[in-house]
């Protein structure tokens, strides 16, 4: 596909998932670390597809060019040097990383867009939050989303965007009005949220057969 890289000053893919994927007053996340961190690495898959530097080939992932300019050259690099390609599914599953979580939550403070709030308990922190500071940039992709779910063009960012917020099961909550079959009809064969889909669908087998 045609390379589409980030507009001056827009947040990257990865970070626009984590946006909307956080609650803005608590800095929680709105659905499981399981979820979240299946979609920030579908975001990085999706992120180095819009930037021309990965092709979904057959069946495999596949490196493509040179190192992309961007925050995720390691991941490109880990996928451009495994000695045999792997699936979509399966890279989504080796680029799930809490530390990942983090540098990409990290980068959105750095910017002033959220907060880095830690908690200690009896002098050890234990827990960190991200609550948002600057509303613009979340409110712009709304606001995108939404002209877009009513009959606006999309384009490829937007797009990917939608597929990985309806892959994590967060269209519910952002947009409860919205027709349910619309997300899949308007992101397609989208294939790094499809991905997302497939690992979370093994993680939840995986979930239910140590269950019983």
């Amino acid at each position: 596909m045609s390379t589409e890289t980030p507009g001056t000053g827009e947040l990257n893919l990865p970070q626009q998932f984590l946006l909307l994927a956080t609650n803005d007053k608590d800095g929680e996340p709105e659905v499981p670390p399981s979820v979240l961190k299946a979609g920030l690495a579908g975001a990085i898959l999706a992120e180095l597809d819009l930037l021309g530097a990965v092709r979904l080939d057959g069946k495999y992932v596949r490196a493509v060019g040179e190192p992309p300019p961007s925050d995720f050259q390691h991941q490109w690099e880990l996928i451009h040097d495994k000695s045999r390609p792997h699936s979509p599914r399966r890279w989504v599953a080796m680029l799930e990383s809490r530390a990942e979580l983090h540098r990409v939550y990290e980068g959105m403070a750095a910017l002033g867009v959220v907060s880095h709030v830690g908690e200690k308990h009896l002098g050890v922190l234990r827990t960190t939050r991200y609550p948002e500071k600057d509303h613009a940039p979340e409110a712009a992709l709304l606001a995108r989303i939404e002209s877009v779910l009513n009959g606006s063009a999309s384009d490829a960012r937007t797009t990917a965007l939608i597929g990985l917020v309806h892959a994590a099961g967060l269209t519910d909550k952002l947009f409860p009005g919205a027709e349910p079959g619309l997300f899949r009809q308007l992101t397609g064969d989208h294939w790094p949220s499809r991905a997302v889909r497939d690992e979370l669908r093994m993680i939840r087998l995986a979930e239910a057969e140590a269950a019983t």
